[in-house]
């Protein structure tokens, strides 16, 4: 009981409400800098942001209070050195984050997932150290960003980012300006386009990144792509997560 009396004291209690004070801060900045990835149609967004945002500042800030390292009853130099420890849990979890994040084309998939997982981690780290109610808003922040922050995502304004591969026939293939009318009806712009003579120059291929405000009618465009006799084939695909 006397052990556990040293994680109540008001030095323990002051340097939890630091760390969580820290915590809360980096999910705001985390989040920030995540909106405007996410607004430019970047895989990476909001959640990804905050929680790795979260995960880093949970490990830094429990280093700056050695001194009530479990409960403070333990002396630094009576055992290993935790740091080492941490350092090799966040080696072990990048690695394993790595595994997560599968690419499918040109969307990203898993890096939430990641994330996620490196967040969990530190989480572990807090309740190892002793910083009980540190891990334990931690995990709850953790879940509201997961669960939360994707509702909001949907509803802010953001550019969406759309990859689409078109084949036609040589001899009638449309010129560019065509192209770009056709998505500029269905909510998108035109960013960047490239070009591709196949098959022995039987068929011309364009390979355009289209921008849009909100997620655009990609259905409607794929409607008129598939209803146009000179499309040999066509893939509409998101570039986000």
């Amino acid at each position: 009981m006397e052990l556990l009396s040293h994680h109540w004291s008001a030095t323990f209690i002051s340097a939890n409400v630091f760390v969580l004070l820290h915590l809360v801060a980096a999910c705001l900045l985390g989040s920030l800098i995540g909106y405007e990835r996410s607004f430019h149609g970047r895989a990476a967004g909001m959640r990804t942001y905050a929680l790795v945002c979260l995960a880093s500042t949970a490990l830094t800030a429990v280093l700056g209070f050695p001194e009530v390292w479990y409960g403070g009853k333990f002396p630094l130099g009576g055992g290993g050195d935790p740091t080492r420890v941490i350092q090799g849990i966040v080696t072990g979890i990048g690695f394993l984050g790595a595994g997560m994040i599968v690419r499918e084309g040109l969307t990203i998939k898993g890096l939430s997932t990641a994330a996620s997982i490196w967040v969990t981690s530190a989480v572990g780290v807090l309740l190892g150290l002793g910083f009980h109610l540190a891990a334990i808003v931690s995990a709850i922040l953790t879940v509201s960003l997961l669960s939360g922050m994707h509702w909001l995502e949907r509803r802010l304004p953001r550019q969406t980012l759309t990859h689409l591969n078109v084949r036609f026939p040589r001899a009638r293939t449309p010129d560019e300006q065509a192209l770009r009318n056709l998505a500029e009806r269905h909510g998108f712009s035109l960013l960047e386009t490239s070009y591709r003579l196949g098959d022995g120059g039987n068929y011309f291929e364009y390979q355009v990144a289209l921008k849009s405000y909100g997620k655009g009618r990609s259905a409607d465009l794929a409607h008129d792509l598939a209803a146009n006799a000179d499309v040999l084939e066509f893939r509409l695909s998101p570039q986000r997560d």
